[in-house]
């Protein structure tokens, strides 16, 4: 059960006896093992009644290291920072909103609202939590120009003339993630009349189906270091183009690809090569897109795989080696015959567990592949590869 943070805690964790308590509670190893001395040395260090917000927050503040740049100091709960946005993503889509007014609607801990801030020409950040406000109003403290913070309904506009930002929570009252826009809390329908003739953004998760936003003139998906983080909703006035797939990577690179681009990938056999597209350009329906731009083409016009000569730069693609017509007699044979041990197994087209198939292929050789499995038509086919990192 997650710890309920109170208004008293947050008073505490932001004074000067909080901070010492954070620093002094900061190298506790927090595993199971070490839970009875970690509690009781919290408990010397602050007192019983400071001991597990102080401890909730070393924890969170470890989990956010890899997700949230200025963690470090940072206040969160456990659900809001589940929700945030990884920093990088949320510093895309801040820039899009530079030079705007913005007002963020929903921006509980902060973590959009900080990078909102850093770029936008006005900025303020609205919700309906005052102990998720009072974060925010810690996080954001060291921005260049701290936003404006209020404690608002985000179906009830309190400004105007700006940019509206909502990230609506998809959970239920149970804590269990959920899917229908009408369960989004504000629900998605209801957040878009709020605003008749605004510039709206909401953040999704990214499986929504965009159809469920009519009033959308432009989809986003957006991946960090090739996970899916999000859909993103862009109304008519901030949209250009209907779909777009945007690819981030920590190391500060980034491309995009949208349907304004030419389309006319081919099928054809196979090449030297097979690529399996980023998630977000196979989210966003744009693998044809992606191929045309690369000179690519599918195996299959059903299936997302796409092959070719040369794989573009920077990707991790796959080089054939052998394939033909699959069957679990005849992959273990070519696995014996390539005296492979170790092997990842990809799947597209064909209903089959990766790793129940592994454990029946007991493959014991000395080298490592990878397996593509996938159907050309109606036929399933494998393909033996070896997995190549190719230079940006």
């Amino acid at each position: 059960m997650a710890y309920a943070f109170s208004a008293a805690d947050i008073a505490f964790l932001r004074s000067s006896g909080g901070e010492d308590a954070l620093a002094a509670c900061a190298d506790l190893p927090l595993t199971a093992d070490s839970r009875i001395g970690d509690v009781a040395a919290a408990r010397r260090i602050c007192g019983p009644e400071h001991a597990a917000a102080v401890l909730e927050t070393v924890m969170l503040r470890r989990k956010a290291e890899t997700k949230l740049a200025a963690s470090g100091a940072w206040l969160f709960t456990g659900e809001a920072l589940q929700q945030a946005s990884a920093t990088a993503v949320a510093a895309h889509r801040a820039g899009r909103l530079a030079g705007r007014d913005v007002h963020d609607v929903t921006c509980s801990i902060g973590a959009d609202l900080v990078e909102l801030a850093a770029v936008a020409n006005r900025c303020i950040g609205s919700d309906l939590d005052p102990v998720r406000l009072s974060m925010a109003r810690h996080n954001c403290a060291e921005a260049v120009v701290a936003p404006v913070l209020t404690l608002a309904d985000a179906l009830r506009p309190t400004s105007r003339g700006t940019v509206v930002v909502a990230d609506p929570a998809r959970r239920d009252s149970a804590g269990r993630r959920t899917w229908r826009p009408g369960d989004f809390a504000p629900p998605l329908d209801e957040l878009a009349d709020a605003y008749p003739g605004r510039d709206l953004v909401v953040k999704c998760a990214p499986g929504i189906d965009p159809a469920v936003a009519p009033w959308a003139g432009e989809v986003e998906l957006v991946s960090l270091d090739g996970q899916v983080r999000e859909a993103c909703l862009f109304g008519p006035g901030l949209a250009t183009t209907a779909r777009r797939a945007t690819v981030l990577r920590s190391d500060g690179t980034q491309w995009t690809v949208t349907d304004r681009e030419p389309d006319d990938t081919g099928v054809g056999e196979p090449g030297e090569w097979i690529v399996d597209p980023d998630g977000a350009v196979v989210r966003a329906g744009l693998v044809r897109h992606y191929g045309a731009r690369h000179g690519l083409w599918q195996l299959d016009e059903r299936i997302a795989y796409l092959t070719g000569d040369a794989p573009p730069p920077g990707v991790r693609a796959f080089r054939v080696l052998d394939d033909g017509p699959y069957s679990e007699k005849s992959l273990r044979a070519t696995l014996r015959r390539f005296d492979v041990g170790r092997v990842e197994i990809l799947v597209r087209g064909l209903d089959i567990d990766p790793n129940a198939l592994r454990k029946r292929l007991k493959p014991s050789g000395r080298s490592e592949a990878s397996v593509v499995l996938t159907r050309i038509g109606r036929s399933p086919r494998a393909f033996l590869c070896r997995a190549e990192r190719i230079p940006a």
